[in-house]
C-alpha cells in the first residue's frame, strides 16, 4: 500500500499530466490513475475533488459543465496555459527525485 503521504504529494503532478492529453471528468480521472498505477493507487471523490477546486483557484486548470453522449451533465476540466507551466516545473522536481532515489536504491545485498 502506498502511503497516504505521497498519494497527496502525488496527485497535483499525476491530474495536470492527466489532463495534458485532453479534458476529463472526475470519475475518469479516478479511472485513469487506478489504471496508470495497475490498481495500487485509489482515489475517492473525496479526495480528488478539493484538489481539482485547489488546482482551479490557482488557475491550473479551469471547469465547464457539459452534456456527456449518454446525456448526464459532467464537470469537464481542462488545463490552463498556466497549468502546462505549472506541470513543467512538477515534472523536473519530480525526475530529480527519481533520479537520485534510483541512484541511491542498488539492490541489497543478501
Amino acid at each position: 500500500m502506498i502511503s497516504k503521504a505521497l498519494v497527496a504529494a502525488s496527485t497535483k503532478p499525476m491530474i495536470l499530466s492527466i489532463l495534458i492529453g485532453g479534458e476529463n471528468y472526475g470519475y475518469q480521472i479516478i479511472q485513469k490513475v487506478k489504471e496508470l498505477s495497475g490498481g495500487r493507487l485509489e482515489w475517492s471523490d473525496g479526495m480528488l475533488y478539493p484538489v481539482l477546486h485547489r488546482l482551479e483557484k490557482d488557475g491550473f486548470i479551469r471547469s465547464q459543465w457539459k452534456t456527456s453522449d449518454g446525456g448526464r451533465l459532467r464537470k469537464y476540466y481542462k488545463l490552463t496555459d498556466k497549468g502546462r507551466e505549472e506541470l513543467e516545473k512538477e515534472r523536473k522536481q519530480w525526475l530529480s527525485v527519481h533520479e537520485a532515489l534510483s541512484k541511491l536504491w542498488k539492490p541489497i545485498p543478501v
